[in-house]
């Protein structure tokens, strides 16, 4: 009797013969996840996906616009995808012309490590050694002040993280309050309204670039500049990301 299949992040079920030989990943922190377990079953991954920094593989467009034919000729297992990364409509034309897709849908911490894990099953992979680090280095308690932080991820016109999203449950284990924790996930504000709410504002250097001569200039309040993979991936960076965030936000945090 067959047995039951394991079920993606939204409820879809994923049958394979045996472990995944051939995988394309549609999501930079994926395509990381995947590549430094199995290498050589990463055949296909996003224009966006820059780690590991050796990566080589067909690059099939970005997130948003994936190039389904190249896709479907690299005759993937499975191709790997996430709710908010990618298009549904793209997912539906996969599924329909016979590809597998496996859909992520990771909000928080927790949500993420456990997304990983069942992944990881359902490709028929160990599971890799870096998870339990994760898990252990984020459980301990926040060491910075609580202070109210806004994290920037756009300008002209300026968004910043909202209510439910990684980024933002991550600043929160860290100490600082995500001042937009009750607004949507990522709402239009201006810099005067940032001022008024934020002691603090994030700014990673994705998706929007932001660097030492670009952003920082436009507030009143302190600034901090942060690797957007540490802050907004969610992979091996993890292992690393806390002491990294804990670093950058400190040296940025306003006094008293």
């Amino acid at each position: 009797m067959r047995g039951v299949l394991p079920l993606d992040d939204l409820g879809h079920p994923l049958e394979l013969t045996g472990p995944a030989r051939r995988v394309v990943s549609l999501v930079p922190s994926l395509t990381e996840t995947l590549a430094l377990a199995r290498p050589e079953a990463v055949v296909g991954a996003t224009d966006w996906c820059t780690h590991p920094p050796d990566l080589d593989v067909r690059r099939v467009r970005g997130t948003k616009n994936p190039d389904l034919a190249a896709i479907r000729a690299l005759r993937p297992d499975v191709v790997v995808a996430n709710r908010e990364e990618n298009r549904e409509l793209d997912v539906r034309r996969l599924r329909a012309a016979g590809i597998a897709v496996w859909v992520t849908e990771i909000a928080d911490l927790p949500g993420a490590l456990g997304s990983l894990g069942r992944l990881f099953a359902a490709l028929g992979w160990p599971r890799p050694e870096w998870l339990a680090e994760a898990r252990e280095v984020w459980s301990a308690p926040a060491t910075l002040p609580a202070v109210s932080a806004a994290i920037a991820v756009w300008r002209d016109p300026w968004m910043v993280v909202g209510g439910g999203t990684f980024a933002g449950d991550l600043l929160h284990r860290l100490g600082p309050v995500n001042a937009y924790a009750d607004a949507p996930r990522y709402p239009h504000v201006d810099v005067a309204e940032i001022e008024q709410v934020a002691q603090l504002v994030v700014l990673p250097d994705e998706p929007y670039a932001f660097d030492p001569d670009d952003g920082p200039e436009a507030f009143a309040v302190p600034t901090a500049l942060v690797s957007g993979r540490a802050l907004t991936w969610y992979g091996p960076s993890l292992t690393t990301a806390r002491r990294e965030l804990t670093d950058a936000l400190l040296r940025a945090m306003p006094e008293g």
